[in-house]
């Protein structure tokens, strides 16, 4: 019998299952596919590097990442009507002992957090898929799964975590899983060979622009290759025709300053399309589970956010289980608490997410001020600052305020914004059930 189950091997369940697996826990780790595999989010943030430094992979993750010293956005100033290019350095954060981050390839990366989980001595199935999870009685369940011959087979632990990203799959069975009624988009992404990159210090910073229909990355990696993709309104995403390539390379060509870093691009596998449907679970916690990292809520990849927030929901979900474990009297307690941590930088992160395609949004990082320091809040935020730095959070809400003053003073392109935000989040609801990931 083991203490803990933990569904998923991505970086949120190897996290989750290297450390508990240090403080003495018997893990087991089920992962239904095979490392290494594809995923997309290459982009981690300056506040992993402490994450990894715990983990003891941080000099892993140098060998195969390209060093990311900031995020660059680029648009059109609503006021002048003319195309400006901002990068936000990581260095001016209010955390300087983070100046940097790394983009990864996610194959590698996962592969090495994999490892270390087994090198931590976790028991770990790879192509092996978890089918059903009960709990018969208080303290104890049952683990039911297959292998990739279909065979099933079931174990039992004192607890479960689920990691299983946006299979959601306790969430779904307990029908906590509610669609995001805020937000909602799709993606189309490849990897490409011969794509322009910047130069100097620039060369690993993430590119962002704006567009029509949302917006693009340009994730570049240690290979020379580059991560491109769109994340655009679902009603945009639902007029594809033809191949999902040649509806990339149209999206790319909305956008003159993208196009032309794609002229000599070579798409070097599979475009794929994905229904980004943001969503979030109506608890975090309940009798002997936890749901960590997507599993439990996914918004926007728009601030590299998602893979931090789920180590970090992981390290910190760690130090509250052993405590549980420890003090069972405390539970509700503890996990009411994490909860709330969790879900207030999830809230901040969404802020920003909610408004970035509007105009205000776009005028105010075309036109960076660093006033009380604002700009080195958002920097911060931008960085994965979001939990306990309190200067942080004051000179965010200034930053709130900024907003909602220059959207009186753009108020007409602000609620088409806010309209066209609308549309697509109700175009979601009226389908009556949670959209599955996949479109293509």
């Amino acid at each position: 019998m083991f203490d803990i189950v933990v569904i998923g091997g991505g970086p949120v369940g190897t996290t989750a299952a290297s450390l508990l697996s240090e403080k003495g826990y018997r893990v087991c780790l089920f992962e239904k596919a095979r490392h290494p595999r594809f995923h997309i989010g290459e982009s981690l943030l300056p506040m992993n590097l402490p994450i990894l430094e715990r983990l003891g992979v941080l000099e892993q993750v140098k060998e195969i990442g390209i060093i990311k010293h900031g995020a660059e956005f680029n648009g059109i100033d609503p006021i002048s009507n003319k195309m400006r290019r901002e990068t936000f350095y990581f260095e001016k954060s209010f955390n300087k002992k983070y100046p940097h981050a790394y983009e990864v390839r996610r194959s590698e990366f996962d592969h090495i957090l994999f490892e270390n989980c087994k090198n931590k001595g976790a028991t770990v199935f790879e192509d092996h898929r978890v089918t059903q999870v009960d709990f018969p009685s208080k303290g104890q369940v049952s683990v039911q799964y297959k292998n990739a011959e279909g065979d099933s087979d079931q174990l039992q632990a004192r607890y479960v975590i689920d990691a299983s990203g946006r299979d959601s799959l306790l969430s779904r069975k307990m029908k906590l899983k509610q669609k995001n009624p805020h937000h909602q988009s799709s993606a189309i992404f490849g990897h490409f060979s011969g794509v322009e990159r910047r130069t100097g210090r620039d060369e690993g910073n993430i590119s962002i622009y704006w567009f029509e229909h949302g917006w693009f990355w340009l994730i570049p990696l240690n290979d020379g290759s580059m991560s491109v993709g769109a994340v655009c309104w679902p009603d945009y995403l639902k007029t594809l025709e033809g191949s999902t390539d040649d509806f990339l390379w149209k999206t790319i060509a909305m956008n003159d300053e993208v196009a032309s870093r794609m002229k000599q691009a070579k798409n070097l596998g599979e475009i794929r399309a994905t229904g980004n449907f943001a969503y979030t679970s109506k608890k975090m916690w309940g009798q002997d589970f936890m749901l960590l990292g997507d599993a439990f809520a996914f918004v926007d990849p728009v601030f590299s956010s998602g893979v931090y927030l789920g180590m970090s929901g992981a390290v910190q979900a760690v130090d509250t289980i052993d405590q549980c474990f420890k003090a069972p009297e405390k539970t509700a307690q503890l996990c009411n608490q994490l909860e709330k941590r969790i879900r207030g930088g999830i809230s901040e992160m969404c802020w920003f997410i909610y408004r970035f395609t509007s105009p205000v949004m776009q005028r105010l990082f075309m036109n960076p001020k660093n006033d009380w320091q604002v700009e080195s809040a958002v920097i911060s935020m931008l960085a994965g600052d979001i939990f306990d730095n309190k200067e942080v959070k004051i000179r965010l809400k200034f930053f709130h305020f900024i907003y909602y003053s220059h959207m009186l003073r753009m108020l007409p392109g602000s609620i088409k914004s806010w309209l066209k935000r609308k549309r697509n989040v109700q175009e979601i609801f009226r389908k009556g059930t949670m959209p599955e990931d996949r479109i293509d």
